[in-house]
């Protein structure tokens, strides 16, 4: 690359650190991707060699947890980044390149979707299992963290978003739906939980596929988190009884791993839908927030499918129906207004 940019003052750092202090001078310097966070990746290409540079703002991001769960994947036998060279105090890091192919481009394609579920599902597993030593020392997915996660909703999502006011009674019932789904994800085994494990964070990789990125918020939790991060995609959707399909399979193989995974089938796909349905009522508050608060538009893209998500698992349980509703009445017409139309 030339000059970097002198408005980017990140990047003439990552710049003299690549340059300068780990001998690539001359070397490639690109953009790789960007994430939701203020996390930036830069792909330097050294002659035939490859790697990855994270810029992480120190003043906004703490870099330490994304070294400890890398170490942690890697002793599992994930595919993740192995740590190259490091300078915490300016925010940075030297990564393998685990290439360029994210999951979510190989599943639009419609590519061997199976072929590629299996091994995220394998990889999950391995995760689940050769983690539980890992996952004592990693934070507890408790009620303070859970609760709060979705109070994001009301705040960003129908107040910011839409410009809903909602009532004492329609407080109440999102406090008592909050309540209940707290209490629904407790109940569950607790495992290693990586808490982004979708098609955007999963490369297609030649081996152990797939290459495991974003990791760096990982807790221990509940054991259907990740199984629903990866099967109830916020990017992609497959029909229920497909989803459902591959559910029920990696409760087969965290049976045979000797793994709680609950009483019976319905039970555990009990767990994965009303999980389901605290991780999307997150969501929708975190979608929203990265628009308003953030710029970044293209989450608002993926809000219908969110919602969408939200209504189906809401309606399925006596406990949430109230909730569906509030969705149809309330919600879903302020949100056409919002999105142009664009509900799912």
């Amino acid at each position: 690359m030339g000059a970097p940019d002198a408005s980017d003052s990140r990047l003439s750092v990552l710049t003299r650190w690549v340059f300068d202090d780990l001998g690539f001078a001359g070397c490639r310097i690109e953009p790789a991707s960007s994430d939701a966070s203020f996390r930036r990746y830069f792909r330097v290409t050294r002659g035939t060699d490859t790697y990855i540079v994270m810029d992480a703002p120190p003043d906004k991001e703490n870099l330490r947890p994304f070294i400890e769960v890398a170490q942690m994947l890697l002793c599992m036998g994930v595919n993740a980044p192995v740590l190259l060279a490091r300078n915490v105090d300016q925010g940075l890091l030297l990564l393998s390149d685990l290439g360029s192919r994210p999951y979510l481009d190989e599943l639009a394609g419609g590519r061997n979707v199976d072929a590629l579920y299996a091994d995220a599902l394998n990889t999950l597993l391995k995760m689940q299992t050769a983690g539980g030593a890992a996952a004592r020392e990693l934070p507890t997915y408790g009620r303070s963290l859970l609760l709060g996660e979705m109070e994001l909703m009301p705040q960003w999502f129908l107040g910011r978003h839409l410009g809903m006011s909602i009532g004492a009674a329609e407080r109440g019932m999102l406090d008592q739906l909050f309540e209940f789904l707290v209490q629904e994800a407790l109940s569950q085994p607790t495992v290693f939980v990586h808490r982004d494990y979708h098609s955007r964070n999963l490369l297609l990789t030649a081996d152990n596929n797939p290459g495991v990125l974003d990791f760096q918020d990982a807790v221990t939790g509940p054991v259907t988190y990740d199984l629903v991060s990866l099967l109830k995609d916020c990017y992609i959707a497959w029909p229920p009884p497909r989803a459902r399909a591959w559910a029920l399979q990696h409760r087969e193989g965290l049976l045979g791993a000797g793994l709680a995974a609950g009483e019976d089938e319905a039970q555990f796909i009990r767990w994965f839908d009303l999980l389901g349905l605290q991780r999307h009522i997150k969501v929708l508050g975190i979608f929203s927030r990265l628009y308003h608060r953030d710029g970044k538009s293209q989450y608002l893209n993926d809000l219908p499918r969110v919602l969408h998500y939200t209504r189906a698992a809401a309606g399925a349980y006596a406990q949430t129906a109230r909730f569906a509703d509030f969705i149809a009445s309330r919600i879903e017409p302020e949100f056409q207004r919002a999105q142009g139309g664009a509900v799912a």
